[in-house]
């Protein structure tokens, strides 16, 4: 049987101690159970009644689980043993936290930087099937994905219908598109459960278990804990996670989550989204950060941080300070994680199930590849970088390293800052070492994103959350572009676009931006790093990172 374990203290206790008893005298957990959809008030109530269907999705889930082993038999029988997954946000954390966890291979292309596509593009095509996951099919990345691969099939004399595979929705445009070309499988999720909330139906099941992972344990792990996360006993761990995330008292709005050997892989980005872009709205929430093991967030005290401990199922560990320790399997957790953050929203007094900023950088993006317009001049440009921000904003800086400083100086006490690197997150994934630092040069929290995903995830946040939220975007030039069949744009247009249109987007929401644009990939990351290794008054490292 699965186990899920909460061990509180300091504010994290006291949370639990306030928040619990009226939890259990609502009946919450029941009330969650039966899919009450007017437990987060009137205005979520038409949202929430279409949301409810992960509460009682095992049996459903389980009974994809011959299609998938059939699949993969047959796929392998072919010589047919790669996995791509070409989906963003809640279509491709999930798959990436269960395989990683489970040690199998699955490609996750959840980006629209040419380097990154091209690469997943020529790594054994001939041996490759992808999964095209999007509950409508309209996204701009996973759409454009499917044409490059489609494409590079047929070029190669492959047949492409043959090794493509769609999760949707029923009866979306994805859905009939789909069948209609004749795809090689096409697997209907639940309608009733969002994104982000989707890991362990076909969205998370289908690509994993392609890929390997042992799909049936985790659903077993997940119905083993969710007889006890619909009880209303103030024992529920489900209840208990709730009320850490939204009842502290002042609200601890920045939850530091570090892993500390708990067996999970990447489930630190898979919480964020769900946290961030369910809780972050109406000028509240809460903001997961993903830190690494002595991370600066952990022993700084500040008032609006609470840590989350992520150990081993065999640890004792007691937390001190104003923390949480969980530890579980991982089918264990994603449901409880699901339901402690719909508790988070009934207690924040917001909808956990929508996402009402998510499309303003989207429809920004669209807005610049209709119109194409030429990028505006960098205020200045230091080296490999040109710098781009509004005058009150850089002031009088000349250089990048007083840029970095104008921004952290316009660091609330309550704020943070949030690095969005929109570039190949694998190629260029020692780039996340700056958050670390930066968070010991500011005091403050810091998340790093890589974009777009993060758009699909603590985006939401960014844009609709508690509004001290300070900026630093990092693009790079396109040494070699990728034309997108049957689109009037390429994907470095494309990632430009996004990138262009989400800093607008905070820009006109009055936060502080700084743009940074690589000219030359490595040299500006170099330069980038030696500036913040100064800053920090560390010896700068050697690399280009």
């Amino acid at each position: 049987m699965a186990t899920l374990f909460v061990n509180a203290s300091g504010a994290a206790a006291e949370a639990i101690e306030r928040a619990l008893p009226e939890l259990v005298q609502e009946r919450v957990a029941s009330r969650i159970a039966a899919k009450d959809s007017t437990l987060w008030g009137p205005d979520s109530e038409s949202e929430a009644a279409v949301r409810l269907g992960w509460v009682d999705l095992i049996d459903a889930s389980r009974s994809l689980l011959p299609e998938i082993d059939r699949l993969r038999n047959d796929l392998q029988s072919e010589g047919v043993n790669r996995i791509v997954l070409c989906g963003m946000g809640g279509s491709s954390l999930a798959p990436e936290v269960i395989t990683r966890s489970a040690g199998v291979e699955l490609t996750v292309l959840d980006s629209t930087d040419p380097a990154q596509v091209r690469a997943a593009l020529t790594d054994r095509l001939e041996s490759t099937a992808i999964v095209v996951s999007s509950k409508s099919g309209s996204t701009v990345e996973t759409d454009s994905q499917r044409r490059v691969f489609e494409q590079a099939f047929s070029d190669a004399g492959v047949d492409a219908k043959s090794r493509i595979i769609i999760v949707t929705d029923p009866d979306s445009p994805l859905d009939e598109s789909a069948r209609a070309a004749g795809y090689r499988a096409v697997f209907n999720a639940d309608p009733l459960v969002g994104g982000r909330y989707s890991g362990l139906t076909a969205f998370g099941l289908v690509p994993s278990g392609l890929a390997g992972a042992d799909v049936a344990t985790l659903l077993d792990d997940a119905e083993s804990i969710s007889e006890f996360l619909f009880d209303d006993d103030a024992g529920n761990v489900g209840l208990r996670l709730g009320a850490v995330l939204g009842g502290t008292l002042p609200l601890r709005d920045k939850i530091v989550f570090v892993d500390e050997g708990s067996g999970i892989v990447g489930l630190g980005d898979w919480v964020e989204q769900l946290i961030a872009e369910s809780t972050g709205k109406l000028g509240t929430g809460v903001l997961p950060v993903v830190v690494e093991a002595e991370a600066p967030e952990l022993s700084s005290g500040a008032p609006d941080v609470l840590a989350v401990h992520l150990v081993s199922p065999e640890s004792n560990t007691e937390p001190t300070g104003n923390a949480i320790t969980v530890r579980g399997s991982l089918g264990s957790q994603l449901l409880a994680w699901e339901f402690a953050t719909a508790v988070a929203g009934r207690l924040l007094g917001i909808n956990p199930f929508d996402q009402p900023d998510v499309e303003a950088a989207k429809k920004a993006a669209r807005g610049l590849l209709d119109a194409q317009p030429e990028a505006a001049a960098p205020n200045f440009v230091d080296g490999a970088v040109e710098v781009r921000g509004s005058e009150a904003l850089l002031g009088t800086a000349a250089t990048l390293g007083e840029a970095l400083e104008s921004l952290f100086g316009s660091l609330e006490p309550n704020g943070y800052l949030a690095v969005q690197a929109y570039l190949d997150r694998i190629a260029e994934a020692p780039l996340a070492d700056i958050r670390p630092v930066l968070a010991g040069i500011t005091g403050r929290p810091v998340t790093f994103g890589w974009g777009p995903r993060f758009l699909h995830s603590t985006g939401q946040f960014h844009k609709g959350g508690t509004p001290v939220g300070t900026y630093l975007q990092i693009t790079g030039a396109t040494s070699e572009d990728l034309d997108i069949p049957q689109r009037p744009f390429s994907f470095g247009e494309l990632i430009a676009a996004q990138a262009a249109g989400d800093a607008q987007v905070l820009a006109d929401a009055g936060r502080p931006v700084l743009r940074l644009h690589l000219a030359d990939r490595s040299a500006g990351i170099r330069q980038l790093r030696e500036v913040i290794d100064h800053l920090s008054g560390r010896p700068a490292e050697n690399g280009n990172g």
